[in-house]
């Protein structure tokens, strides 16, 4: 007998819609299948048996995140689809900033109203993101909150675990006075600082509508873009390069993020005019009459990761990362003193 309960349905809850949207998303979610997972989905917990072969002293690497009020240009547009990438890359670029592989992903969506079609949208472009990053989509919760939430509202966050070898882990330790930091390009403004680009912006159904030239896209298209994953890339650079320390621009931008990647006494001196600004940012600093410190302090400004390199290996990396699919630049150096970062 099927599980349903007519007073629950009266209260907000159709556990049918429920079965529902499972059965639309298990397509999605086989897409992400990796050698290691030993579950499907519909069971009380993911299970993955982790490759530990050739490995000293494996070591968990996790991390965790939602997309933030970007969801509200997704849910302007009702396009669901591609802010599920935003919320494994958020995880999953935080992750591999040790050298860690992630391995697998749960999300978490919680709703006014399951809507089955709206739900599977979501989770197809989770796994969409967890293709990109090479992990499996192992498990999940959808959540309906009536009388929490308007039924057209939802939000959407995630967890990863990742893996690496206790000796390979990054961690700055390595770093010295010279050392290049590369700037890998972002896809926008990624998923942080939305609640400022919404009240520049006065985001309504009609401003993301809004054509423009600078941009050659609507603004809603432009803002919707989804987070670039660069896992795969990293990945690369790290088995190729000494690579000696990472660093994900999310939210507080330059000044918050890369000084969490330095050590004491050594300051990432970046050369503003090397950073690869892109439109929108420059679009959100006029129409917002923003200080130049505070777009640094908040975006990513066309950076959404930044890594440090022995001088030698600069060219060999930037060769690497350009054939991944993750043009970057060579946008500063470390240097002596103890500002954590500098931007000149």
């Amino acid at each position: 007998m099927k599980s349903f309960s007519e007073s629950y349905k009266n209260a907000g809850v159709d556990v049918t819609a429920g079965y529902q949207a499972v059965e639309l998303m298990k397509g999605h979610v086989a897409r992400t299948k990796i050698p290691g997972v030993v579950s499907g989905i519909g069971g009380f917990g993911g299970l993955f048996q982790p490759d530990l072969s050739g490995m000293k002293e494996p070591v968990l690497v996790s991390g965790t995140d939602g997309v933030g009020t970007k969801l509200k240009i997704a849910m302007l547009l009702d396009r669901h689809d591609t802010i599920g990438v935003d919320c494994v890359a958020m995880c999953v670029n935080d992750v591999v900033c040790s050298g860690a592989r992630p391995l697998f992903f749960l999300d978490y969506i919680a709703c006014g109203k399951n809507i089955p079609e709206k739900i599977a949208q979501i989770v197809a472009g989770v796994a969409e993101g967890c293709v990109q990053a090479g992990c499996a989509l192992i498990g999940g919760e959808t959540a309906e909150h009536p009388g929490m939430m308007p039924e057209d509202d939802y939000d959407l966050a995630g967890f990863t675990v990742g893996l690496v070898d206790k000796e390979k882990i990054i961690d700055g330790s390595r770093l010295q006075k010279g050392d290049v930091l590369l700037g890998l390009e972002s896809t926008g403004v990624h998923s942080n600082g939305f609640s400022l680009v919404r009240k520049v912006f006065q985001v309504d159904e009609k401003a993301v509508g809004r054509y423009v030239p600078e941009l050659g896209k609507t603004l809603g298209e432009e803002l919707l873009t989804p987070t670039k994953i660069y896992v795969k890339p990293l990945l690369e650079l790290i088995a190729s390069c000494g690579v000696k320390a990472v660093s994900h621009i999310t939210g507080g931008g330059f000044y918050e993020n890369i000084p969490r990647m330095m050590k004491d006494g050594l300051t990432a001196r970046i050369e503003k005019a090397k950073v690869p600004v892109r439109p929108v940012f420059r679009l959100i600093q006029e129409e917002g009459k923003i200080p130049e410190r505070d777009m640094f302090n908040t975006f990513n400004m066309g950076v959404g990761m930044c890594v440090a390199v022995a001088p030698e290996d600069a060219d060999r990396a930037l060769e690497i990362l350009n054939a991944a699919g993750a043009p970057a630049h060579c946008i500063g150096e470390v240097a002596e003193g103890g500002e954590g970062v500098v931007l000149c």
